[in-house]
């Protein structure tokens, strides 16, 4: 009489190919939070969504004649113990006009401090068309005790925006700051140190 055949279970080598495509699976989403943030914020700066403002690349090429109220606001974030305000609340500038306009900031504490500014307009469909050339939010601001300082800020406001229907009923743009607590850097606290007097 003959031995019947068994069949050998392929559940070990099915199992093996479900580890790998899980592992792959979480390898892929970790990869894609990693990649989520700047390509957020190139999403962003690309689209004005969520009223991020545009960096110039140009000067613009001409002016229009219509007109805009553009409105500084100025905040702190808890933590930071800097005065911070613009020089003037409201401005009215030209579409393509280009304007500097400063902010002043003054650290109140008796330390070295540091901040770093975020920043948007409003209305946030306005973001594509507000086109900043410099400004002290691109770097971080650190700040001797009682230091008082006056940070410029350049732009225009894109001549594109009068050929956007959208934008017809917009008469006020307001730039937000909020500057945030940064890290001190290690060179600038240790400057701040007063040296130990020594004996002779």
């Amino acid at each position: 009489m003959s031995t019947p055949t068994q069949n050998v279970s392929p559940a070990p080598r099915r199992d093996l190919v479900v580890a790998f495509l899980c592992g792959g699976l979480v390898a892929a989403m970790v990869g894609l939070s990693f990649a989520a943030v700047p390509f957020y914020s190139w999403f962003c700066r690309t689209t004005g969504y969520g009223g991020t403002t545009q960096v110039a690349t140009a000067l613009p090429t001409h002016t229009s004649s219509r007109s805009i109220t553009v409105r500084f606001d100025s905040n702190v974030a808890a933590g930071l113990p800097w005065r911070f305000e613009p020089e003037r609340r409201t401005i009215e500038v030209k579409l393509g006009e280009v304007v500097t306009v400063y902010y002043k900031v003054t650290n109140e504490a008796a330390r070295v401090t540091a901040g770093q500014a975020g920043y948007n307009v409003s209305p946030e469909t306005t973001g594509i068309y507000f086109e900043k050339i410099n400004c002290f939010c691109f770097t971080q601001q650190t700040m001797k005790p009682g230091e008082k300082r006056d940070m410029a800020v350049i732009f225009y406001v894109d001549p594109k925006l009068a050929d956007d229907s959208e934008q017809d009923t917009v008469n006020l743009i307001t730039l937000s700051y909020t500057f945030y607590p940064a890290p001190v850097p290690d060179q600038a606290a240790a400057s701040a140190t007063p040296a130990k007097s020594g004996q002779l």
